[in-house]
């Protein structure tokens, strides 16, 4: 007898909970509930919320089942758990983190401040408030030659860079994660199959413009891949999946912290929380790692991780931590330490040890002039005053041009002994010029510019 199209829908459905039934039977439940509450009754709603007419051919009924079924399947989930899992990260160890927010519960101000660093928002998931480049029409599209242009668009909730040839659409790729907090500029990834990809088109801060990405030909391309070296400096946490012979590396999304956060520098943190949590009088921190009583060459290597230039691995992506002997996880043989052939973004740890200030010290970090909880970008005088704890009249090392120049020098060491350069590696194609324009960043080569410190007295002299 031939069956009425509700009878074949509710028996694909019945067919479909059975077979869930035995594949998960700890959803049964959940499962045989909500059928005994329609899905065997021809006239449930279920399938009067369908017409007729979007069942005439049975294949587009399978699909809406198997559509139905899946939300069945997840629905019962959540009831039977009470609530969606949360996902836990781990590390190589199999330590757990906390997450960033999880800190402010007792360091608030330091979590606050620390939200808006650039090493907080060096990476994060693509959103209206996070690109900084514009989708405005006429300004949001990067125009290559032949008659091809990258454009960025919205489309619903989400950002494509969309690439057009002769005005027709060739392809369209999602921008997922944004790489850069923006200040000197940003690039964009997309997610495929587990694997991360860079966009053709990236944000030049220098100018508020889109750019072509640093190190692409001038044509567009979608497949550069990203490795886990470059996750390692942009990111607290990522888990490779795929075997060691893969390339590209493949990821687990869901094990992804964004942005070089309290752990990254302090550990995993949960077990350091349910400590603190169960003992709150406790006044020794246990199970964290605190930089400030790390010796001077570890606290050097945690910084030179990511601030050291290209690094060889030795050992497997994010096994190194705060803490730890870099040269036992990166190979920096191949490293020069000629300052003058070391460029201004990529190394700025081999810059500091090549001055005389690191040299002639027997404790001066990073640290010493950078407080990482802090954004003190820009901020010079503040920076000068760091610099004059050491180089100051008490010492007999103060600047020689302080009679000349007045109490304005002691508002700018930096402009003289740290000046901005032109970086090689931060280099980019903006639109309609044929040369490169570079990101303009500060040497951590710390020693004398006579040509600069000339054009810096001059000006303070005016003022003064």
């Amino acid at each position: 007898m031939k069956l009425h199209t509700t009878d074949r829908l509710t028996r694909i459905i019945s067919v479909k909970i059975s077979s869930l039934y035995t594949l998960f039977p700890w959803y049964a439940s959940g499962l045989w509930s909500l059928r005994i509450l329609g899905l065997n009754c021809r006239r449930a709603m279920i399938i009067r919320h369908f017409k007729m007419k979007e069942f005439k051919k049975y294949r587009y009924s399978s699909i809406t089942v198997m559509i139905i079924v899946s939300f069945v399947f997840l629905f019962t989930k959540c009831i039977n758990r009470g609530t969606w899992e949360t996902t836990v990260v781990k590390n190589f160890k199999g330590q757990k983190f906390a997450g960033s927010a999880t800190c402010a519960s007792c360091h608030k101000n330091i979590y606050d401040s620390h939200r808006k660093t650039a090493h907080y928002l060096t990476s994060g998931k693509a959103s209206e408030s996070n690109i900084k480049g514009s989708f405005e029409p006429g300004k949001n599209t990067f125009n290559y030659e032949m008659g091809t242009a990258v454009t960025m668009e919205k489309r619903n909730d989400s950002f494509y860079q969309v690439e057009y040839h002769s005005g027709k659409e060739r392809d369209a790729y999602p921008m997922d994660i944004v790489l850069g907090s923006g200040m000197r500029g940003q690039s964009y990834l997309y997610w495929m199959r587990n694997q991360l990809f860079q966009l053709p088109v990236s944000y030049f801060g220098g100018t508020n413009q889109w750019s072509n990405s640093p190190g692409f030909p001038n044509t567009v391309l979608f497949n550069r891949t990203i490795t886990t070296r470059c996750l390692e400096c942009h990111s607290t946490n990522a888990k490779v999946i795929s075997p060691p012979e893969i390339n590209p590396e493949q990821f687990d999304a869901s094990q992804m912290i964004y942005g070089v956060d309290c752990e990254k520098c302090h550990g995993p943190a949960a077990e350091h929380v349910e400590f603190q949590t169960q003992n709150p009088t406790a006044t020794i921190a246990k199970y964290i790692i605190n930089p400030s009583r790390l010796s001077r060459q570890q606290n050097m290597d945690l910084c030179t991780s990511c601030h050291g230039g290209r690094l060889f691995k030795k050992r497997p992506p994010f096994e190194f931590m705060a803490g730890d002997t870099l040269l036992n996880f990166f190979d920096t043989s191949h490293i020069t330490l000629n300052p003058n052939s070391i460029d201004v973004h990529g190394n700025q740890s081999g810059l500091l040890r090549a001055s005389k200030c690191f040299r002639m010290s027997e404790t001066l970090t990073c640290n010493t002039c950078h407080n990482t909880h802090e954004n003190e970008r820009g901020k010079t005088a503040l920076f000068s005053q760091r610099c004059m704890s050491c180089h100051n009249e008490e010492h007999k090392s103060f600047c020689k041009f302080a009679d000349k120049v007045g109490a304005e020098i002691k508002s700018n060491c930096i402009d003289c002994h740290m000046p901005l350069s032109a970086s090689g590696i931060i280099s980019v194609a903006l639109p309609g010029d044929t040369a490169l324009t570079a990101a303009m960043i500060r040497s951590h080569f710390i020693t004398i510019y006579p040509d600069r410190a000339n054009k810096v007295l001059s000006l303070m002299k005016k003022k003064h």
